[in-house]
């Protein structure tokens, strides 16, 4: 069993697309946790359209507001082993759910979806979003003993011994993705990536806030070069 969750803000044409391709593609069975942050969301206008998938849909409040919290509420709110973080608007790499679960059963904790291996892509990324997610991601590899060339990306699996062993503390954006990935390099978690494609959305607006987030992006960023530096004194 798979914890699919997925954070929404006004995303309900999107979220209809994805579940339905969802349905169609992926064979292990899936609890989708849908978090919402506000009751008058648009997601409702295309609920019952969702709910004929044969998804288990499971609809959450965020506690708070914002996407970190939101996907923070959907992971504390399941109980299988396999969490996957999923945006609404990627129906592109729907194929890469079972992969995932695959390298869970394998006992892998934590799956990167790279955008920057043999394989994977970024296109239509706005400059500054490109350059600062590919610095973060470069940098970290090239510096740390991070195994990984997408340390930004969304889109990845968790297993929920690693978040019940070191927790989130992140509350704003995405940083929460960053943060387990390098608390898991400390703490001797299992790590494994596999190319992914990203595209700049075309429906609706990115919620990626560059300038708002990036403190949050940095303490985490300097964290796994703390405690990973390939240049650190034993």
């Amino acid at each position: 069993m798979i914890d699919l969750v997925i954070p929404v803000y006004n995303d309900g044409e999107n979220l209809l697309t994805l579940t339905k391709l969802i349905s169609e593609k992926v064979k292990n069975k899936i609890n989708l946790f849908i978090c919402y942050d506000r009751d008058d969301d648009d997601l409702f206008n295309y609920l019952s359209e969702i709910k004929k998938t044969n998804l288990n849909v499971i609809l959450k409040k965020n506690l708070l507001e914002g996407p970190c919290e939101a996907v923070k509420t959907g992971i504390f709110s399941g109980n299988a082993n396999c969490i996957i973080v999923y945006p609404a608007d990627d129906f592109i790499n729907v194929n890469l759910i079972d992969k995932m679960f695959e390298k869970s059963l394998e006992g892998f904790d934590v799956v990167v979806c790279s955008r920057f291996i043999k394989g994977g892509s970024m296109k239509g990324c706005p400059i500054l979003k490109s350059f600062i997610v590919r610095f973060i991601s470069y940098s970290l590899f090239i510096l740390s003993s991070i195994p990984v060339r997408d340390a930004s990306n969304g889109l990845r699996m968790f297993s929920r011994k690693l978040v019940e062993k070191v927790g989130i503390e992140s509350k704003i954006g995405f940083a929460y993705s960053l943060e387990l990935l390098v608390k898991a390099k400390k703490f001797g978690f299992n790590i494994f990536e596999i190319p992914a494609k990203w595209e700049e959305r075309t429906l609706g607006s990115s919620k990626f806030k560059i300038l708002s987030w990036s403190r949050q992006y940095l303490k985490w960023y300097f964290y796994g070069l703390y405690h990973s530096s390939i240049f650190r004194l034993k």
